[in-house]
């Protein structure tokens, strides 16, 4: 076997001193899951940002649009739940890059993986995947991300992100729709591939996606047209005429308001219903619905189980395909691999889309929604090899060390506390909610939860906002009772501040 370059091992070996853990050394403490050598609490030193971190951002701005960016991390001396700004603030992390780091910062087995110059060769010689995949492509695919697939579910597609991911799903759903239009032939009429060189029917048909008020699904074209949860991601950019339903907002706490509740369920779904016999009778039929099972960015909003199966029942009854969106719910925050498993549906969803903490982009689907031709979904990368190998990591280490059990003790610790911050702050929180460590609670105004969001990060709390109220939390997999503790303590700090 190769020997692996020194140029390789250099960086690595930097990052495991400077992040205070040395490889096979390392002990994941049992009683905790806690990474050996992360920091005890957050410390804060400066303003944030930084003068650091300030500097830098003027050398962005410089070069593109960085009014986004809250501050510079260093990510070598970043560990496990607590990331470490260029000012040698450190935070701890409950927004996690927006859901997207299952294992917190620089797990030292996802590390190691570096170690192997096999996966070094993976990441240097990145293949396109829809015509020269290696040769153990079909083996990863079925021993990683198939042991993992929401049950039923035995086709997988990869991409690169949740946005494309949702981008390329709708096109599985139109060409399977067209297909059982045909009767079930693949075959196309000479009308139909001269008219959609022109983007006319028939070839070209007028269908659509129906999407739900609140919803994030991306910003790329299609995708966007689904996405209706802040207007800066839509405002100037063409968009396709869908139908667009109401999604139930509910009130809490939700035992004390079931009836109201399943009323909302039920305008809803005569909404859905209502909206497949309008586009159908406009000549646009709806070939499928895109929903999230937890609105993340439209404001962490909740649906029941209950709302959920009927939903299914009326895509199934309209002949349209069921995509479930779980790009920020998938991957175990909620305390299951996938939220949509806490449903109880009638059978898997006809697709399910998942990128962040799974690593790469893609969707599962039933065999039905396959293209029969090569090249009618395509692209070059259509994934990445190495982000497969992390994700192979990451499912060690949550079978491993429990993490799934873990998310459920450590959320049970965090609702529990949002909960009692409600009565002892009624005038500040409202309506706690959500599955798992999958969290948010909201404020009055969005005057309100932006101060709390900002003085959370004065002492060492990374989180964000969600929808107009919420504030959200998104911790790592392995976050646990003793950060929940560190968390709920900061923000009651800040809660009783606050005049």
């Amino acid at each position: 076997m190769a020997h692996i370059s020194k140029k390789w091992i250099t960086p690595l070996k930097k990052i495991k001193q400077l992040s205070g853990f040395v490889q096979k050394t390392h002990t994941l403490r049992a009683a905790s899951t806690l990474i050996s050598g992360e920091p005890e609490g957050p410390t804060v030193k400066t303003d944030i940002p930084g003068p650091k971190s300030k500097q830098l951002i003027d050398e962005l701005s410089a070069i593109q649009q960085a009014g986004s960016v809250q501050l510079f991390a260093d990510y070598e001396r970043s560990l496990g739940n607590y990331l470490v700004d260029v000012d040698g603030n450190v935070l701890l992390d409950v927004y996690t890059q927006i859901s997207s780091m299952p294992l917190g910062y620089n797990h030292p087995d996802l590390l190691q993986l570096l170690n192997d110059p096999y996966n070094v060769k993976t990441i240097v010689n990145r293949p396109a995947l829809g015509v020269f995949p290696g040769a153990d492509w079909p083996k990863k695919l079925k021993n990683i991300l198939l042991q993992v697939a929401p049950s039923g579910l035995n086709h997988v597609t990869t991409m690169m992100c949740g946005s494309c991911s949702n981008e390329n799903a709708f096109k599985n759903i139109f060409i399977w729709y067209q297909r059982k239009q045909r009767g079930g032939s693949s075959d196309f009429s000479q009308e139909e591939t001269e008219s959609c060189m022109m983007n006319q029917s028939p070839g070209s048909p007028t269908l659509s996606v129906m999407s739900f008020q609140g919803a994030f699904h991306g910003r790329t074209l299609g995708a966007l047209s689904t996405t209706h949860s802040k207007y800066i991601h839509k405002i100037d950019i063409p968009a396709f005429d869908w139908p667009i339903a109401s999604f139930p907002q509910y009130r809490y706490p939700l035992h004390e308001n079931q009836r109201e509740n399943d009323a909302e369920d039920k305008r809803c779904l005569a909404e859905v219903e209502d909206l497949f016999a309008e586009f159908s009778k406009r000549g646009s039929p709806v070939a499928g619905i895109i929903v999230e099972p937890i609105q993340s960015e439209g404001g962490d909003n909740e649906a029941s189980p209950q709302f959920f199966q009927e939903l299914q029942r009326v895509v199934k009854k309209n002949g349209a395909a069921l995509l479930i969106d779980e790009v920020q719910t998938g991957g175990g925050p909620t305390g299951k691999m996938w939220c949509h498993e806490h449903f109880g549906l009638d059978g898997p969803p006809d697709v399910v889309t998942f990128s962040k903490k799974m690593q790469l982009g893609g969707y599962y689907h039933k065999p039905d929604f396959k293209p029969s031709q090569p090249y009618r979904v395509f692209n070059t990368w259509m994934g990445d090899p190495a982000k497969l190998l992390l994700l192979q990591g990451v499912l060690e280490v949550v079978r491993r060390d429990s993490l799934l059990d873990l998310v459920q003790k450590s959320g049970k610790k965090l609702l529990t506390g949002l909960r009692s911050f409600e009565q002892e702050f009624p005038q500040l929180l409202h309506a706690a909610r959500g599955r798992g460590t999958f969290l948010a609670i909201s404020c009055p105004s969005t005057k309100l939860r932006d101060d709390l969001v900002a003085r959370l990060k004065k002492k060492g709390i990374q989180t964000g906002g969600c929808g107009e109220h919420s504030i959200r939390l998104r911790p790592a997999l392995i976050f646990t009772p003793k950060h929940a503790d560190i968390f709920l303590d900061r923000f009651r700090q800040v809660l009783k501040e606050t005049k």
